[in-house]
């Protein structure tokens, strides 16, 4: 009579499952690290090396007036969250909760906030503001121009 599955091998199992799924990924260098974004007013955060924007059609993905100084906006369909924490100073983060993956969903008081269990993270850096996550979002490239935010 065979034997029930363990958790033990359900999760080594899956862990597998996902290292195999998972060959081939990141950029075309082979890397994947994020570098941090510059501070300078209108600045873009840069991406991980070789990935493509979300948007590679030339079209912006919003307009400098859409996103509130002091707070920012959700991109469902691209996966990012555009940020202004101080006036002209535009930042970008993916909308990727780093706890269990949910998708973050609103900004609000100077956090971007995840509705699965409760973390926050600071619009000016991605970092945390309030767990159970313990790694800020990831930084997302996007370039302002006039009054346009593309991603890049």
């Amino acid at each position: 009579m065979p034997q029930p599955a363990t958790r033990r091998t359900v999760l080594a199992t899956g862990a597998g499952a996902l290292a195999l799924g998972c060959v081939g990924c990141g950029g075309e260098d082979g890397g994947g690290t994020t570098a941090s974004a510059s501070s300078a007013p209108a600045s873009a955060s840069v991406s991980p090396a070789g990935e493509e924007a979300a948007r590679s059609d030339g079209k912006a993905l919003a307009r400098t007036s859409d996103i509130p100084e002091g707070g920012g906006k959700v991109f469902k369909k691209e996966k990012v969250v555009v940020t202004q924490p101080k006036k002209g100073d535009f930042k970008a983060f993916s909308a990727i909760c780093t706890h269990q993956g949910c998708a973050v969903n609103a900004v609000t008081d100077g956090t971007i906030d995840c509705p699965c269990h409760g973390s926050r993270f600071r619009i000016g850096d991605g970092s945390v503001a309030q767990g159970p996550a313990n790694r800020p979002l990831p930084a997302r490239s996007i370039t302002v121009e006039g009054n346009s935010i593309r991603l890049t």
